[in-house]
């Protein structure tokens, strides 16, 4: 990809030896990222990939849950690395078999956080109407907003831990599940806009990942766990695990640190960025897949970072 354009790609390489990721998941041939893309060819590619990986996801959670498409009475989709009106959601929905009576709530914006976040609001929803099932579904595809016509740093950056991804879950108050979300909460810091975002720029979006991210996740989040933690009337010393989105290797060191968190402690979080890369809002949900898996030691707090610049949490409990 950086074919012709040797001498940056040699002030950068070390970002791709940095990332220990040895796999990532794509949702075009890797051609036709080689070629200029305008909005258009991006965004159709956005709703197509998109679309099928709704459903794929979908499917697999209803059937995991035992729970039928008719059966859900809302849906919460997350995604911001593309658009599409009619949302995703509208496009998939007759398909999937969901009823024409099912609310819709499509979110955008939430960038890394929209796993935390997403899931949290489908709770709220679920826990405001007993009985009721709400299907949550995060797709996205990082991959198709890579520009190689950019020398912005950033860009690299984005090139080099990105990935495309899809999780989904269905949350109701009725039936056992294969855990509880107890809790949630925010927090965003003024005067940090310029931290994580996109850019609209004629070829496609643009992407904001400043340098600062680890530095400032070391300083900022132990005091923004508390807060979360407190509003929830929970301390630090109630969370058995914490279940964070790894949004790059140096973040990951980051939050340990902050956390006081033994190193290597975030064993889970380090194998998925491995595997799938920094999928934007879907990671942190690989994440505690793979933590439901090996099982839950206790309480367990959710954490992801996003544009805002935001940190959300959530509690979940065996």
């Amino acid at each position: 990809m950086f074919k012709g354009r040797l001498a940056l790609f040699d002030r950068l390489s070390g970002v791709f030896d940095n990332a220990l990721i040895d796999e990532r998941q794509i949702v075009a041939p890797v051609d036709w990222y080689l070629q200029p893309r305008g909005w258009k060819e991006r965004t159709d590619l956005y709703t197509a990939a998109t679309e099928a990986l709704f459903e794929q996801a979908a499917r697999k959670a209803l059937e995991a849950a035992h729970v039928s498409a008719d059966a859900i009475d809302g849906v919460v989709f997350v995604s911001t690395t593309g658009i599409s009106t009619p949302s995703i959601d509208a496009r998939v929905s007759p398909r999937l078999g969901l009823r024409p009576d099912c609310r819709r709530i499509p979110l955008f914006g939430l960038g890394c956080a929209g796993g935390i976040s997403g899931l949290a609001t489908a709770a709220r929803l679920a826990a405001a109407d007993p009985g009721s099932h709400w299907l949550f579904v995060t797709v996205e595809t990082c991959s198709i907003s890579i520009r190689l016509d950019s020398d912005d740093p950033a860009a690299i950056v984005a090139t080099a831990i990105f990935g495309d991804g899809a999780a989904a879950a269905v949350i109701s108050t009725d039936g056992e599940g294969l855990a509880t979300i107890t809790g949630a909460g925010e927090k965003m810091w003024p005067d940090t806009l310029g931290i994580m975002g996109w850019r609209v720029e004629d070829p496609g979006l643009a992407v904001i990942f400043d340098r600062a991210i680890p530095p400032f996740v070391e300083a900022e989040l132990a005091e923004a766990v508390d807060g979360i933690l407190a509003a929830n009337g929970r301390g630090r010393a109630d969370i058995a695990r914490f279940c964070c989105h790894p949004g790059g290797a140096k973040v990951v060191d980051a939050i340990e640190t902050a956390l006081s968190l033994d190193e290597g402690t975030l064993d889970l979080e380090r194998q998925v960025l491995a595997d799938h890369g920094n999928m934007s809002a879907p990671t942190v949900l690989f994440v505690l897949e793979q933590l439901l898996a090996r099982g839950l030691p206790g309480t367990v707090m959710a954490t992801a970072f996003g544009p805002g610049f935001t940190c959300a949490g959530l509690l979940i409990e065996p």
